[in-house]
């Protein structure tokens, strides 16, 4: 089985990630960034709140300096607060130790370049070759690579954030839900510097409260306290603080459809959407689609995973893409998806606008859409499932041109997504359960 996922490394700490993993793909990443960088490579290391974050990050600081590599420890930080340090320190590379949106049992390894991108698949290709291998054995002497603790990592993140985007939030009363995540100290810092009036959710990380319960995947408490507590708006980050979403004053989401659609319109009218053109996945709503013709701005679609987002952009110099999830990405402010830089950007769009959310958002209107999460002991079978894709040709020539049908596996855990798209919510749900059935016949699966 592949070892790097869409996202890096995934899976349950101490079971599928051990720390004797960790040591070896350190020491893997530090033989190959040698290569292409140079002897002696930097890497930064960051993680987030998770119990098993500073095991692992132990295990990664041994395996890279006994791989000759140099390691600074940024502590917690939010994936796009680590991907911004490489570059502004200068590093080879960097290293966060997170799962991102899933429970705190998992946990995952995502490297990045230079340039505060995703390592390349040939270079992950390389590492897992070495990992597989077993060939690396530790240096000795003064080949040994050295290690020491970054000071202010998470205020010089913040402080960079909010001079790429000046705005005055006075007199805007914003709640944040910061999924007891690795946002928990960034997010509030960067709100309140803006003037906005905040009250925080799910700030007190204990190791085993992220994402529970809270944060950009389970929206819902803070829907509620948003809409009787008379807030402007509020957001939600996921646990390692690359995702946002939305929720406007009537405590309706606003997902990264939606977000994307308020941005590219705003980049649009000002002139600043390169070639008025906007990157998302196959996931994203056909609303989104329609919407973003009306407004004259063309849609290139890749598969769905951030790193292919960002690929698309890179190649063609767009400034603007992103996925439903609220992972965004503004080429102009990050290098990465970045929660932060995607809520300051929102809400100097809002600003600009004279909108408040509930409006900025008519921008689109959702197409009913379902989204089924089928857990499968295995999720490589699903490529020689005939029975499945027999059933989503099926479904699909049902719908026609009103609709669609989407069947993948999760890049990061074991399932597979089934998505139906449709002009009612009964019909969405129907074709679901239909192919939902076929999956679970066939492969076994559990409901997720």
């Amino acid at each position: 089985m592949a070892l790097f996922g869409t996202d890096g490394i995934r899976g349950l700490a101490g079971k599928e990630l051990t720390p004797e993993l960790a040591l070896q793909v350190g020491r893997a990443a530090a033989y190959v960034l040698a290569q292409h960088r140079g002897p002696s490579p930097l890497f930064l290391i960051g993680r987030d709140t998770r119990v098993s974050g500073a095991m692992l990050e132990a295990a990664l600081v041994a395996g890279i300096t006994s791989g000759g590599g140099s390691v600074e420890i940024a502590g917690v930080i939010p994936t796009p607060g680590l991907a911004a340090l490489v570059c502004e320190r200068g590093a080879d590379a960097g290293v966060v130790v997170s799962a991102s949106h899933n429970p705190y049992a998992d946990n995952g390894i995502k490297v990045f370049s230079h340039l505060g991108l995703k390592l390349s698949d040939d270079e992950e290709a390389e590492i897992e070759a070495h990992v597989g291998r077993h060939d690396l054995v530790s240096l000795q002497g003064e080949l040994i690579g050295r290690a020491e603790h970054v000071e202010g990592a998470v205020e010089s993140y913040v402080w960079g954030v909010v001079k790429r985007i000046p705005l005055d939030l006075t007199g805007l009363r914003i709640a944040v839900d910061c999924a007891n995540g690795a946002m928990f100290e960034a997010a509030p810092l960067a709100l309140r510097e803006s003037g906005a009036d905040v009250v925080l959710l799910c700030t007190e990380p204990d190791g085993l409260n992220i994402n529970h319960e809270c944060g950009s995947t389970h929206i819902e408490a803070l829907q509620e306290l948003v809409r009787a507590d008379g807030f402007d708006l509020g957001l939600a980050f996921d646990g390692d603080g690359d995702r946002v979403l939305a929720v406007d004053a009537r405590g309706a989401l606003v997902d990264g459809d939606f977000v994307i659609a308020i941005l590219a319109r705003h980049l649009k009218s000002k002139g600043l959407l390169r070639g008025d053109t906007v990157v998302t996945t196959v996931m994203t709503n056909l609303g989104f689609h329609l919407a973003m013709r009306r407004e004259g701005i063309a849609v290139v679609t890749t598969a769905v995973g951030d790193r292919y987002v960002i690929a698309a952009m890179l190649e063609h110099d767009y400034v603007l893409g992103g996925e439903q999830s609220g992972h965004i990405i503004n080429r102009d402010v990050s290098t990465t998806g970045d929660g932060l830089a995607t809520s300051l950007l929102l809400l100097q769009a809002l600003g600009e606008m004279g909108l408040p959310l509930h409006e900025a958002a008519t921008v689109m209107e959702r197409l009913p859409q379902r989204l089924v999460n089928v857990r499968v002991r295995d999720r490589e079978a699903l490529a020689g499932a005939a029975a499945v894709w027999a059933a989503v040709e099926r479904e699909s020539e049902r719908l026609g041109a009103d609709g669609r049908v989407l069947v993948r596996t999760s890049g990061t855990e074991p399932l597979v997504r089934v998505m139906a798209e449709a002009t009612t919510q009964s019909e969405c749900d129907a074709v679901c359960e239909r192919i939902v059935a076929v999956v679970q016949e066939l492969l076994g699966a559990e409901r997720g």
